[in-house]
């Protein structure tokens, strides 16, 4: 164990909302508090988190601290690249929260979190290989080997979003344009936005979780929808176990509340990855939203 005894403050810093948690040696957390995120303020994020810091050590003790980030810290700059936040971007987050708190801060990229959370002590726990993915506004993933992250050669391990989508048919033309700049990016398929742009293209606007709800409800259009998003999934995260092979797949974001997508997928990559047996298994979170902030936690748990 890391830090000041067993207790580890998590900090989960998205573009809406920063949460913190107190974490016990056990598992059990004894402290948990979000607020709004000071959009566009760098500043005023970085008093934001201190605060919380403040405020679970008031509840917890003192204890160390771990903070899950949009984005990846350059290993070049030591600032941060690839936020959607994009106020963070260029920005020494680590080294200023460092100086602000007083102590050494650990930081890694928000999927990378929720996979270490799931491999730790979540729908993955004791898997070896753990892969975990990010399904919401955008789509992030993280690598997980022997409850270690793995942060890569240029701190991206993972970022499967921004590879381009396996296979594109007609169905998938044209090829829509990413924020990244590049076009085809599996986040602008797979992504919430990307559903419901999918979507409005055939039909009416429609927000992802409103095609979800119609789609249960049998619309027909809807489920069309959804099944289209499965084949990209699919063949999406087929690629990924042609190249990491893990154990565990664990699916996170808002569209990881899609339960068909257990059995649909599983039953679609087998004609996709180079094997005559798929053994990976396909698993929901077990902590929910609370995953990226136990993850940033657990961060010092190998420690």
């Amino acid at each position: 164990m890391g830090g000041h005894g067993e207790i580890r403050i998590g900090i989960d810093l998205g573009g809406t909302k920063i949460e913190a948690a107190a974490i016990a040696g056990n598992g059990a957390m004894c402290f948990r508090r979000r607020i709004d995120t000071p959009a566009r303020d760098y500043a005023a994020t970085l008093e934001a988190i201190a605060s919380l810091v403040e405020a679970a050590e008031r509840a917890a003790g003192r204890a160390s601290v771990g903070v899950a980030t949009p984005g990846a810290r350059s290993l070049a700059t030591g600032r941060m690249k690839n936020a959607n936040s994009t106020w963070l971007n260029g920005r020494p987050l680590k080294d200023d929260l460092e100086r602000r708190l007083g102590r050494e801060v650990r930081m890694a990229n928000d999927a990378n979190c929720f996979a270490l959370s799931e491999a730790v002590d979540g729908a993955a726990r004791g898997a070896r290989v753990v892969f975990g993915v990010i399904l919401g506004t955008g789509v992030g993933g993280g690598v997980v080997v022997e409850r270690r992250v793995l942060e890569g050669a240029n701190a991206i391990a993972g970022e499967w979003g921004h590879n381009p989508l396996p296979l594109p048919d007609r169905e998938d033309q044209p090829l829509p344009r990413c924020y990244c700049g590049r076009v085809g990016c599996i986040e602008t398929y797979l992504s919430g936005p990307g559903l419901a742009a999918d979507h409005a293209k055939r039909g009416e606007p429609l927000a992802a979780e409103t095609i979800v709800e119609r789609a249960a409800a049998g619309d027909a259009a809807c489920v069309a929808s959804l099944e289209r998003y499965e084949r990209r999934l699919a063949r999406s995260l087929a690629g990924v176990i042609n190249v990491l092979d893990p154990d565990v797949i664990v699916l996170g974001g808002g569209l990881s509340k899609v339960a068909r997508l257990y059995t649909a997928v599983p039953a679609l990559w087998g004609g996709f990855v180079f094997s005559d047996d798929v053994r990976t298994r396909l698993a929901a979170p077990a902590h929910g939203d609370a995953s990226g902030v136990r993850g940033a936690a657990w961060l010092w748990e190998a420690a």
